[in-house]
């Protein structure tokens, strides 16, 4: 070998080894990976567990609800409370996160489809079961229509995690546009809805 191939396969070599130490060395970055993505899976996380590990203290009790902050934000949200509904059979739990709320529809409206761009198609991973892909079908809002909700699934769920929903909506709330993302669980929506018939 002469001297320059040895220089150019020495140089090779330390290119290689530099670029194999900073992709280590720095933090993975999924295709997925953003802050409303990794809120959403610890609240998922915890789904089975009624929200125990995040539950916050106390904001407001009554009779049949009490209201908890949740020890997990979405990072420019207002407010992310964890209700107990309190039933004769079972107890059940919901997590709501107002992430955004404005005058202007085209605000709530972009903002509304940028939370939806970051957890459509997120994988997520719980302890115990294989990976989910959260999906759903995007709903265009409109103004003329005071509210647009967009339900998500876990592919494949099975077991507890079936039970599970996820939902953003956009609400027309006193003059006001409001973006929030639920997690709860579905039979008990079903419930109220048959029982609010």
């Amino acid at each position: 070998m002469t001297n320059l191939a040895k220089i150019l396969s020495m140089r090779s070599l330390a290119l290689s080894i530099a670029f194999l130490a900073y992709g280590i060395g720095s933090p993975a970055q999924d295709v997925f990976s953003n802050n409303t993505n990794i809120a959403l899976e610890k609240v998922i996380r915890d789904f089975p567990n009624r929200f125990h590990n995040i539950r916050g203290e106390v904001l407001v009790q009554h009779p049949k609800t009490t209201e908890y902050k949740s020890t997990i934000q979405v990072p420019g949200s207002s407010a992310c409370i964890i209700t107990k509904y309190s039933l004769p059979d079972n107890d059940s739990y919901s997590w709501n996160c107002h992430v955004f709320q404005s005058r202007e529809f085209s605000q709530a409206k972009n903002k509304f489809r940028e939370i939806y761009d970051q957890i459509e198609n997120t994988i997520i991973k719980v302890d115990g079961e294989k990976p989910f892909i959260v999906s759903g079908q995007y709903r265009t809002p409109y103004e003329e229509r005071k509210l647009t909700n967009i339900l998500f699934e876990l592919l494949p769920a099975s077991g507890e995690m079936k039970k599970m929903k996820i939902d953003l909506t956009i609400e027309n709330v006193e003059a006001e546009w409001k973006v929030s993302l639920n997690v709860y669980d579905g039979e008990r929506k079903e419930d109220e809805s048959v029982t609010s018939n």
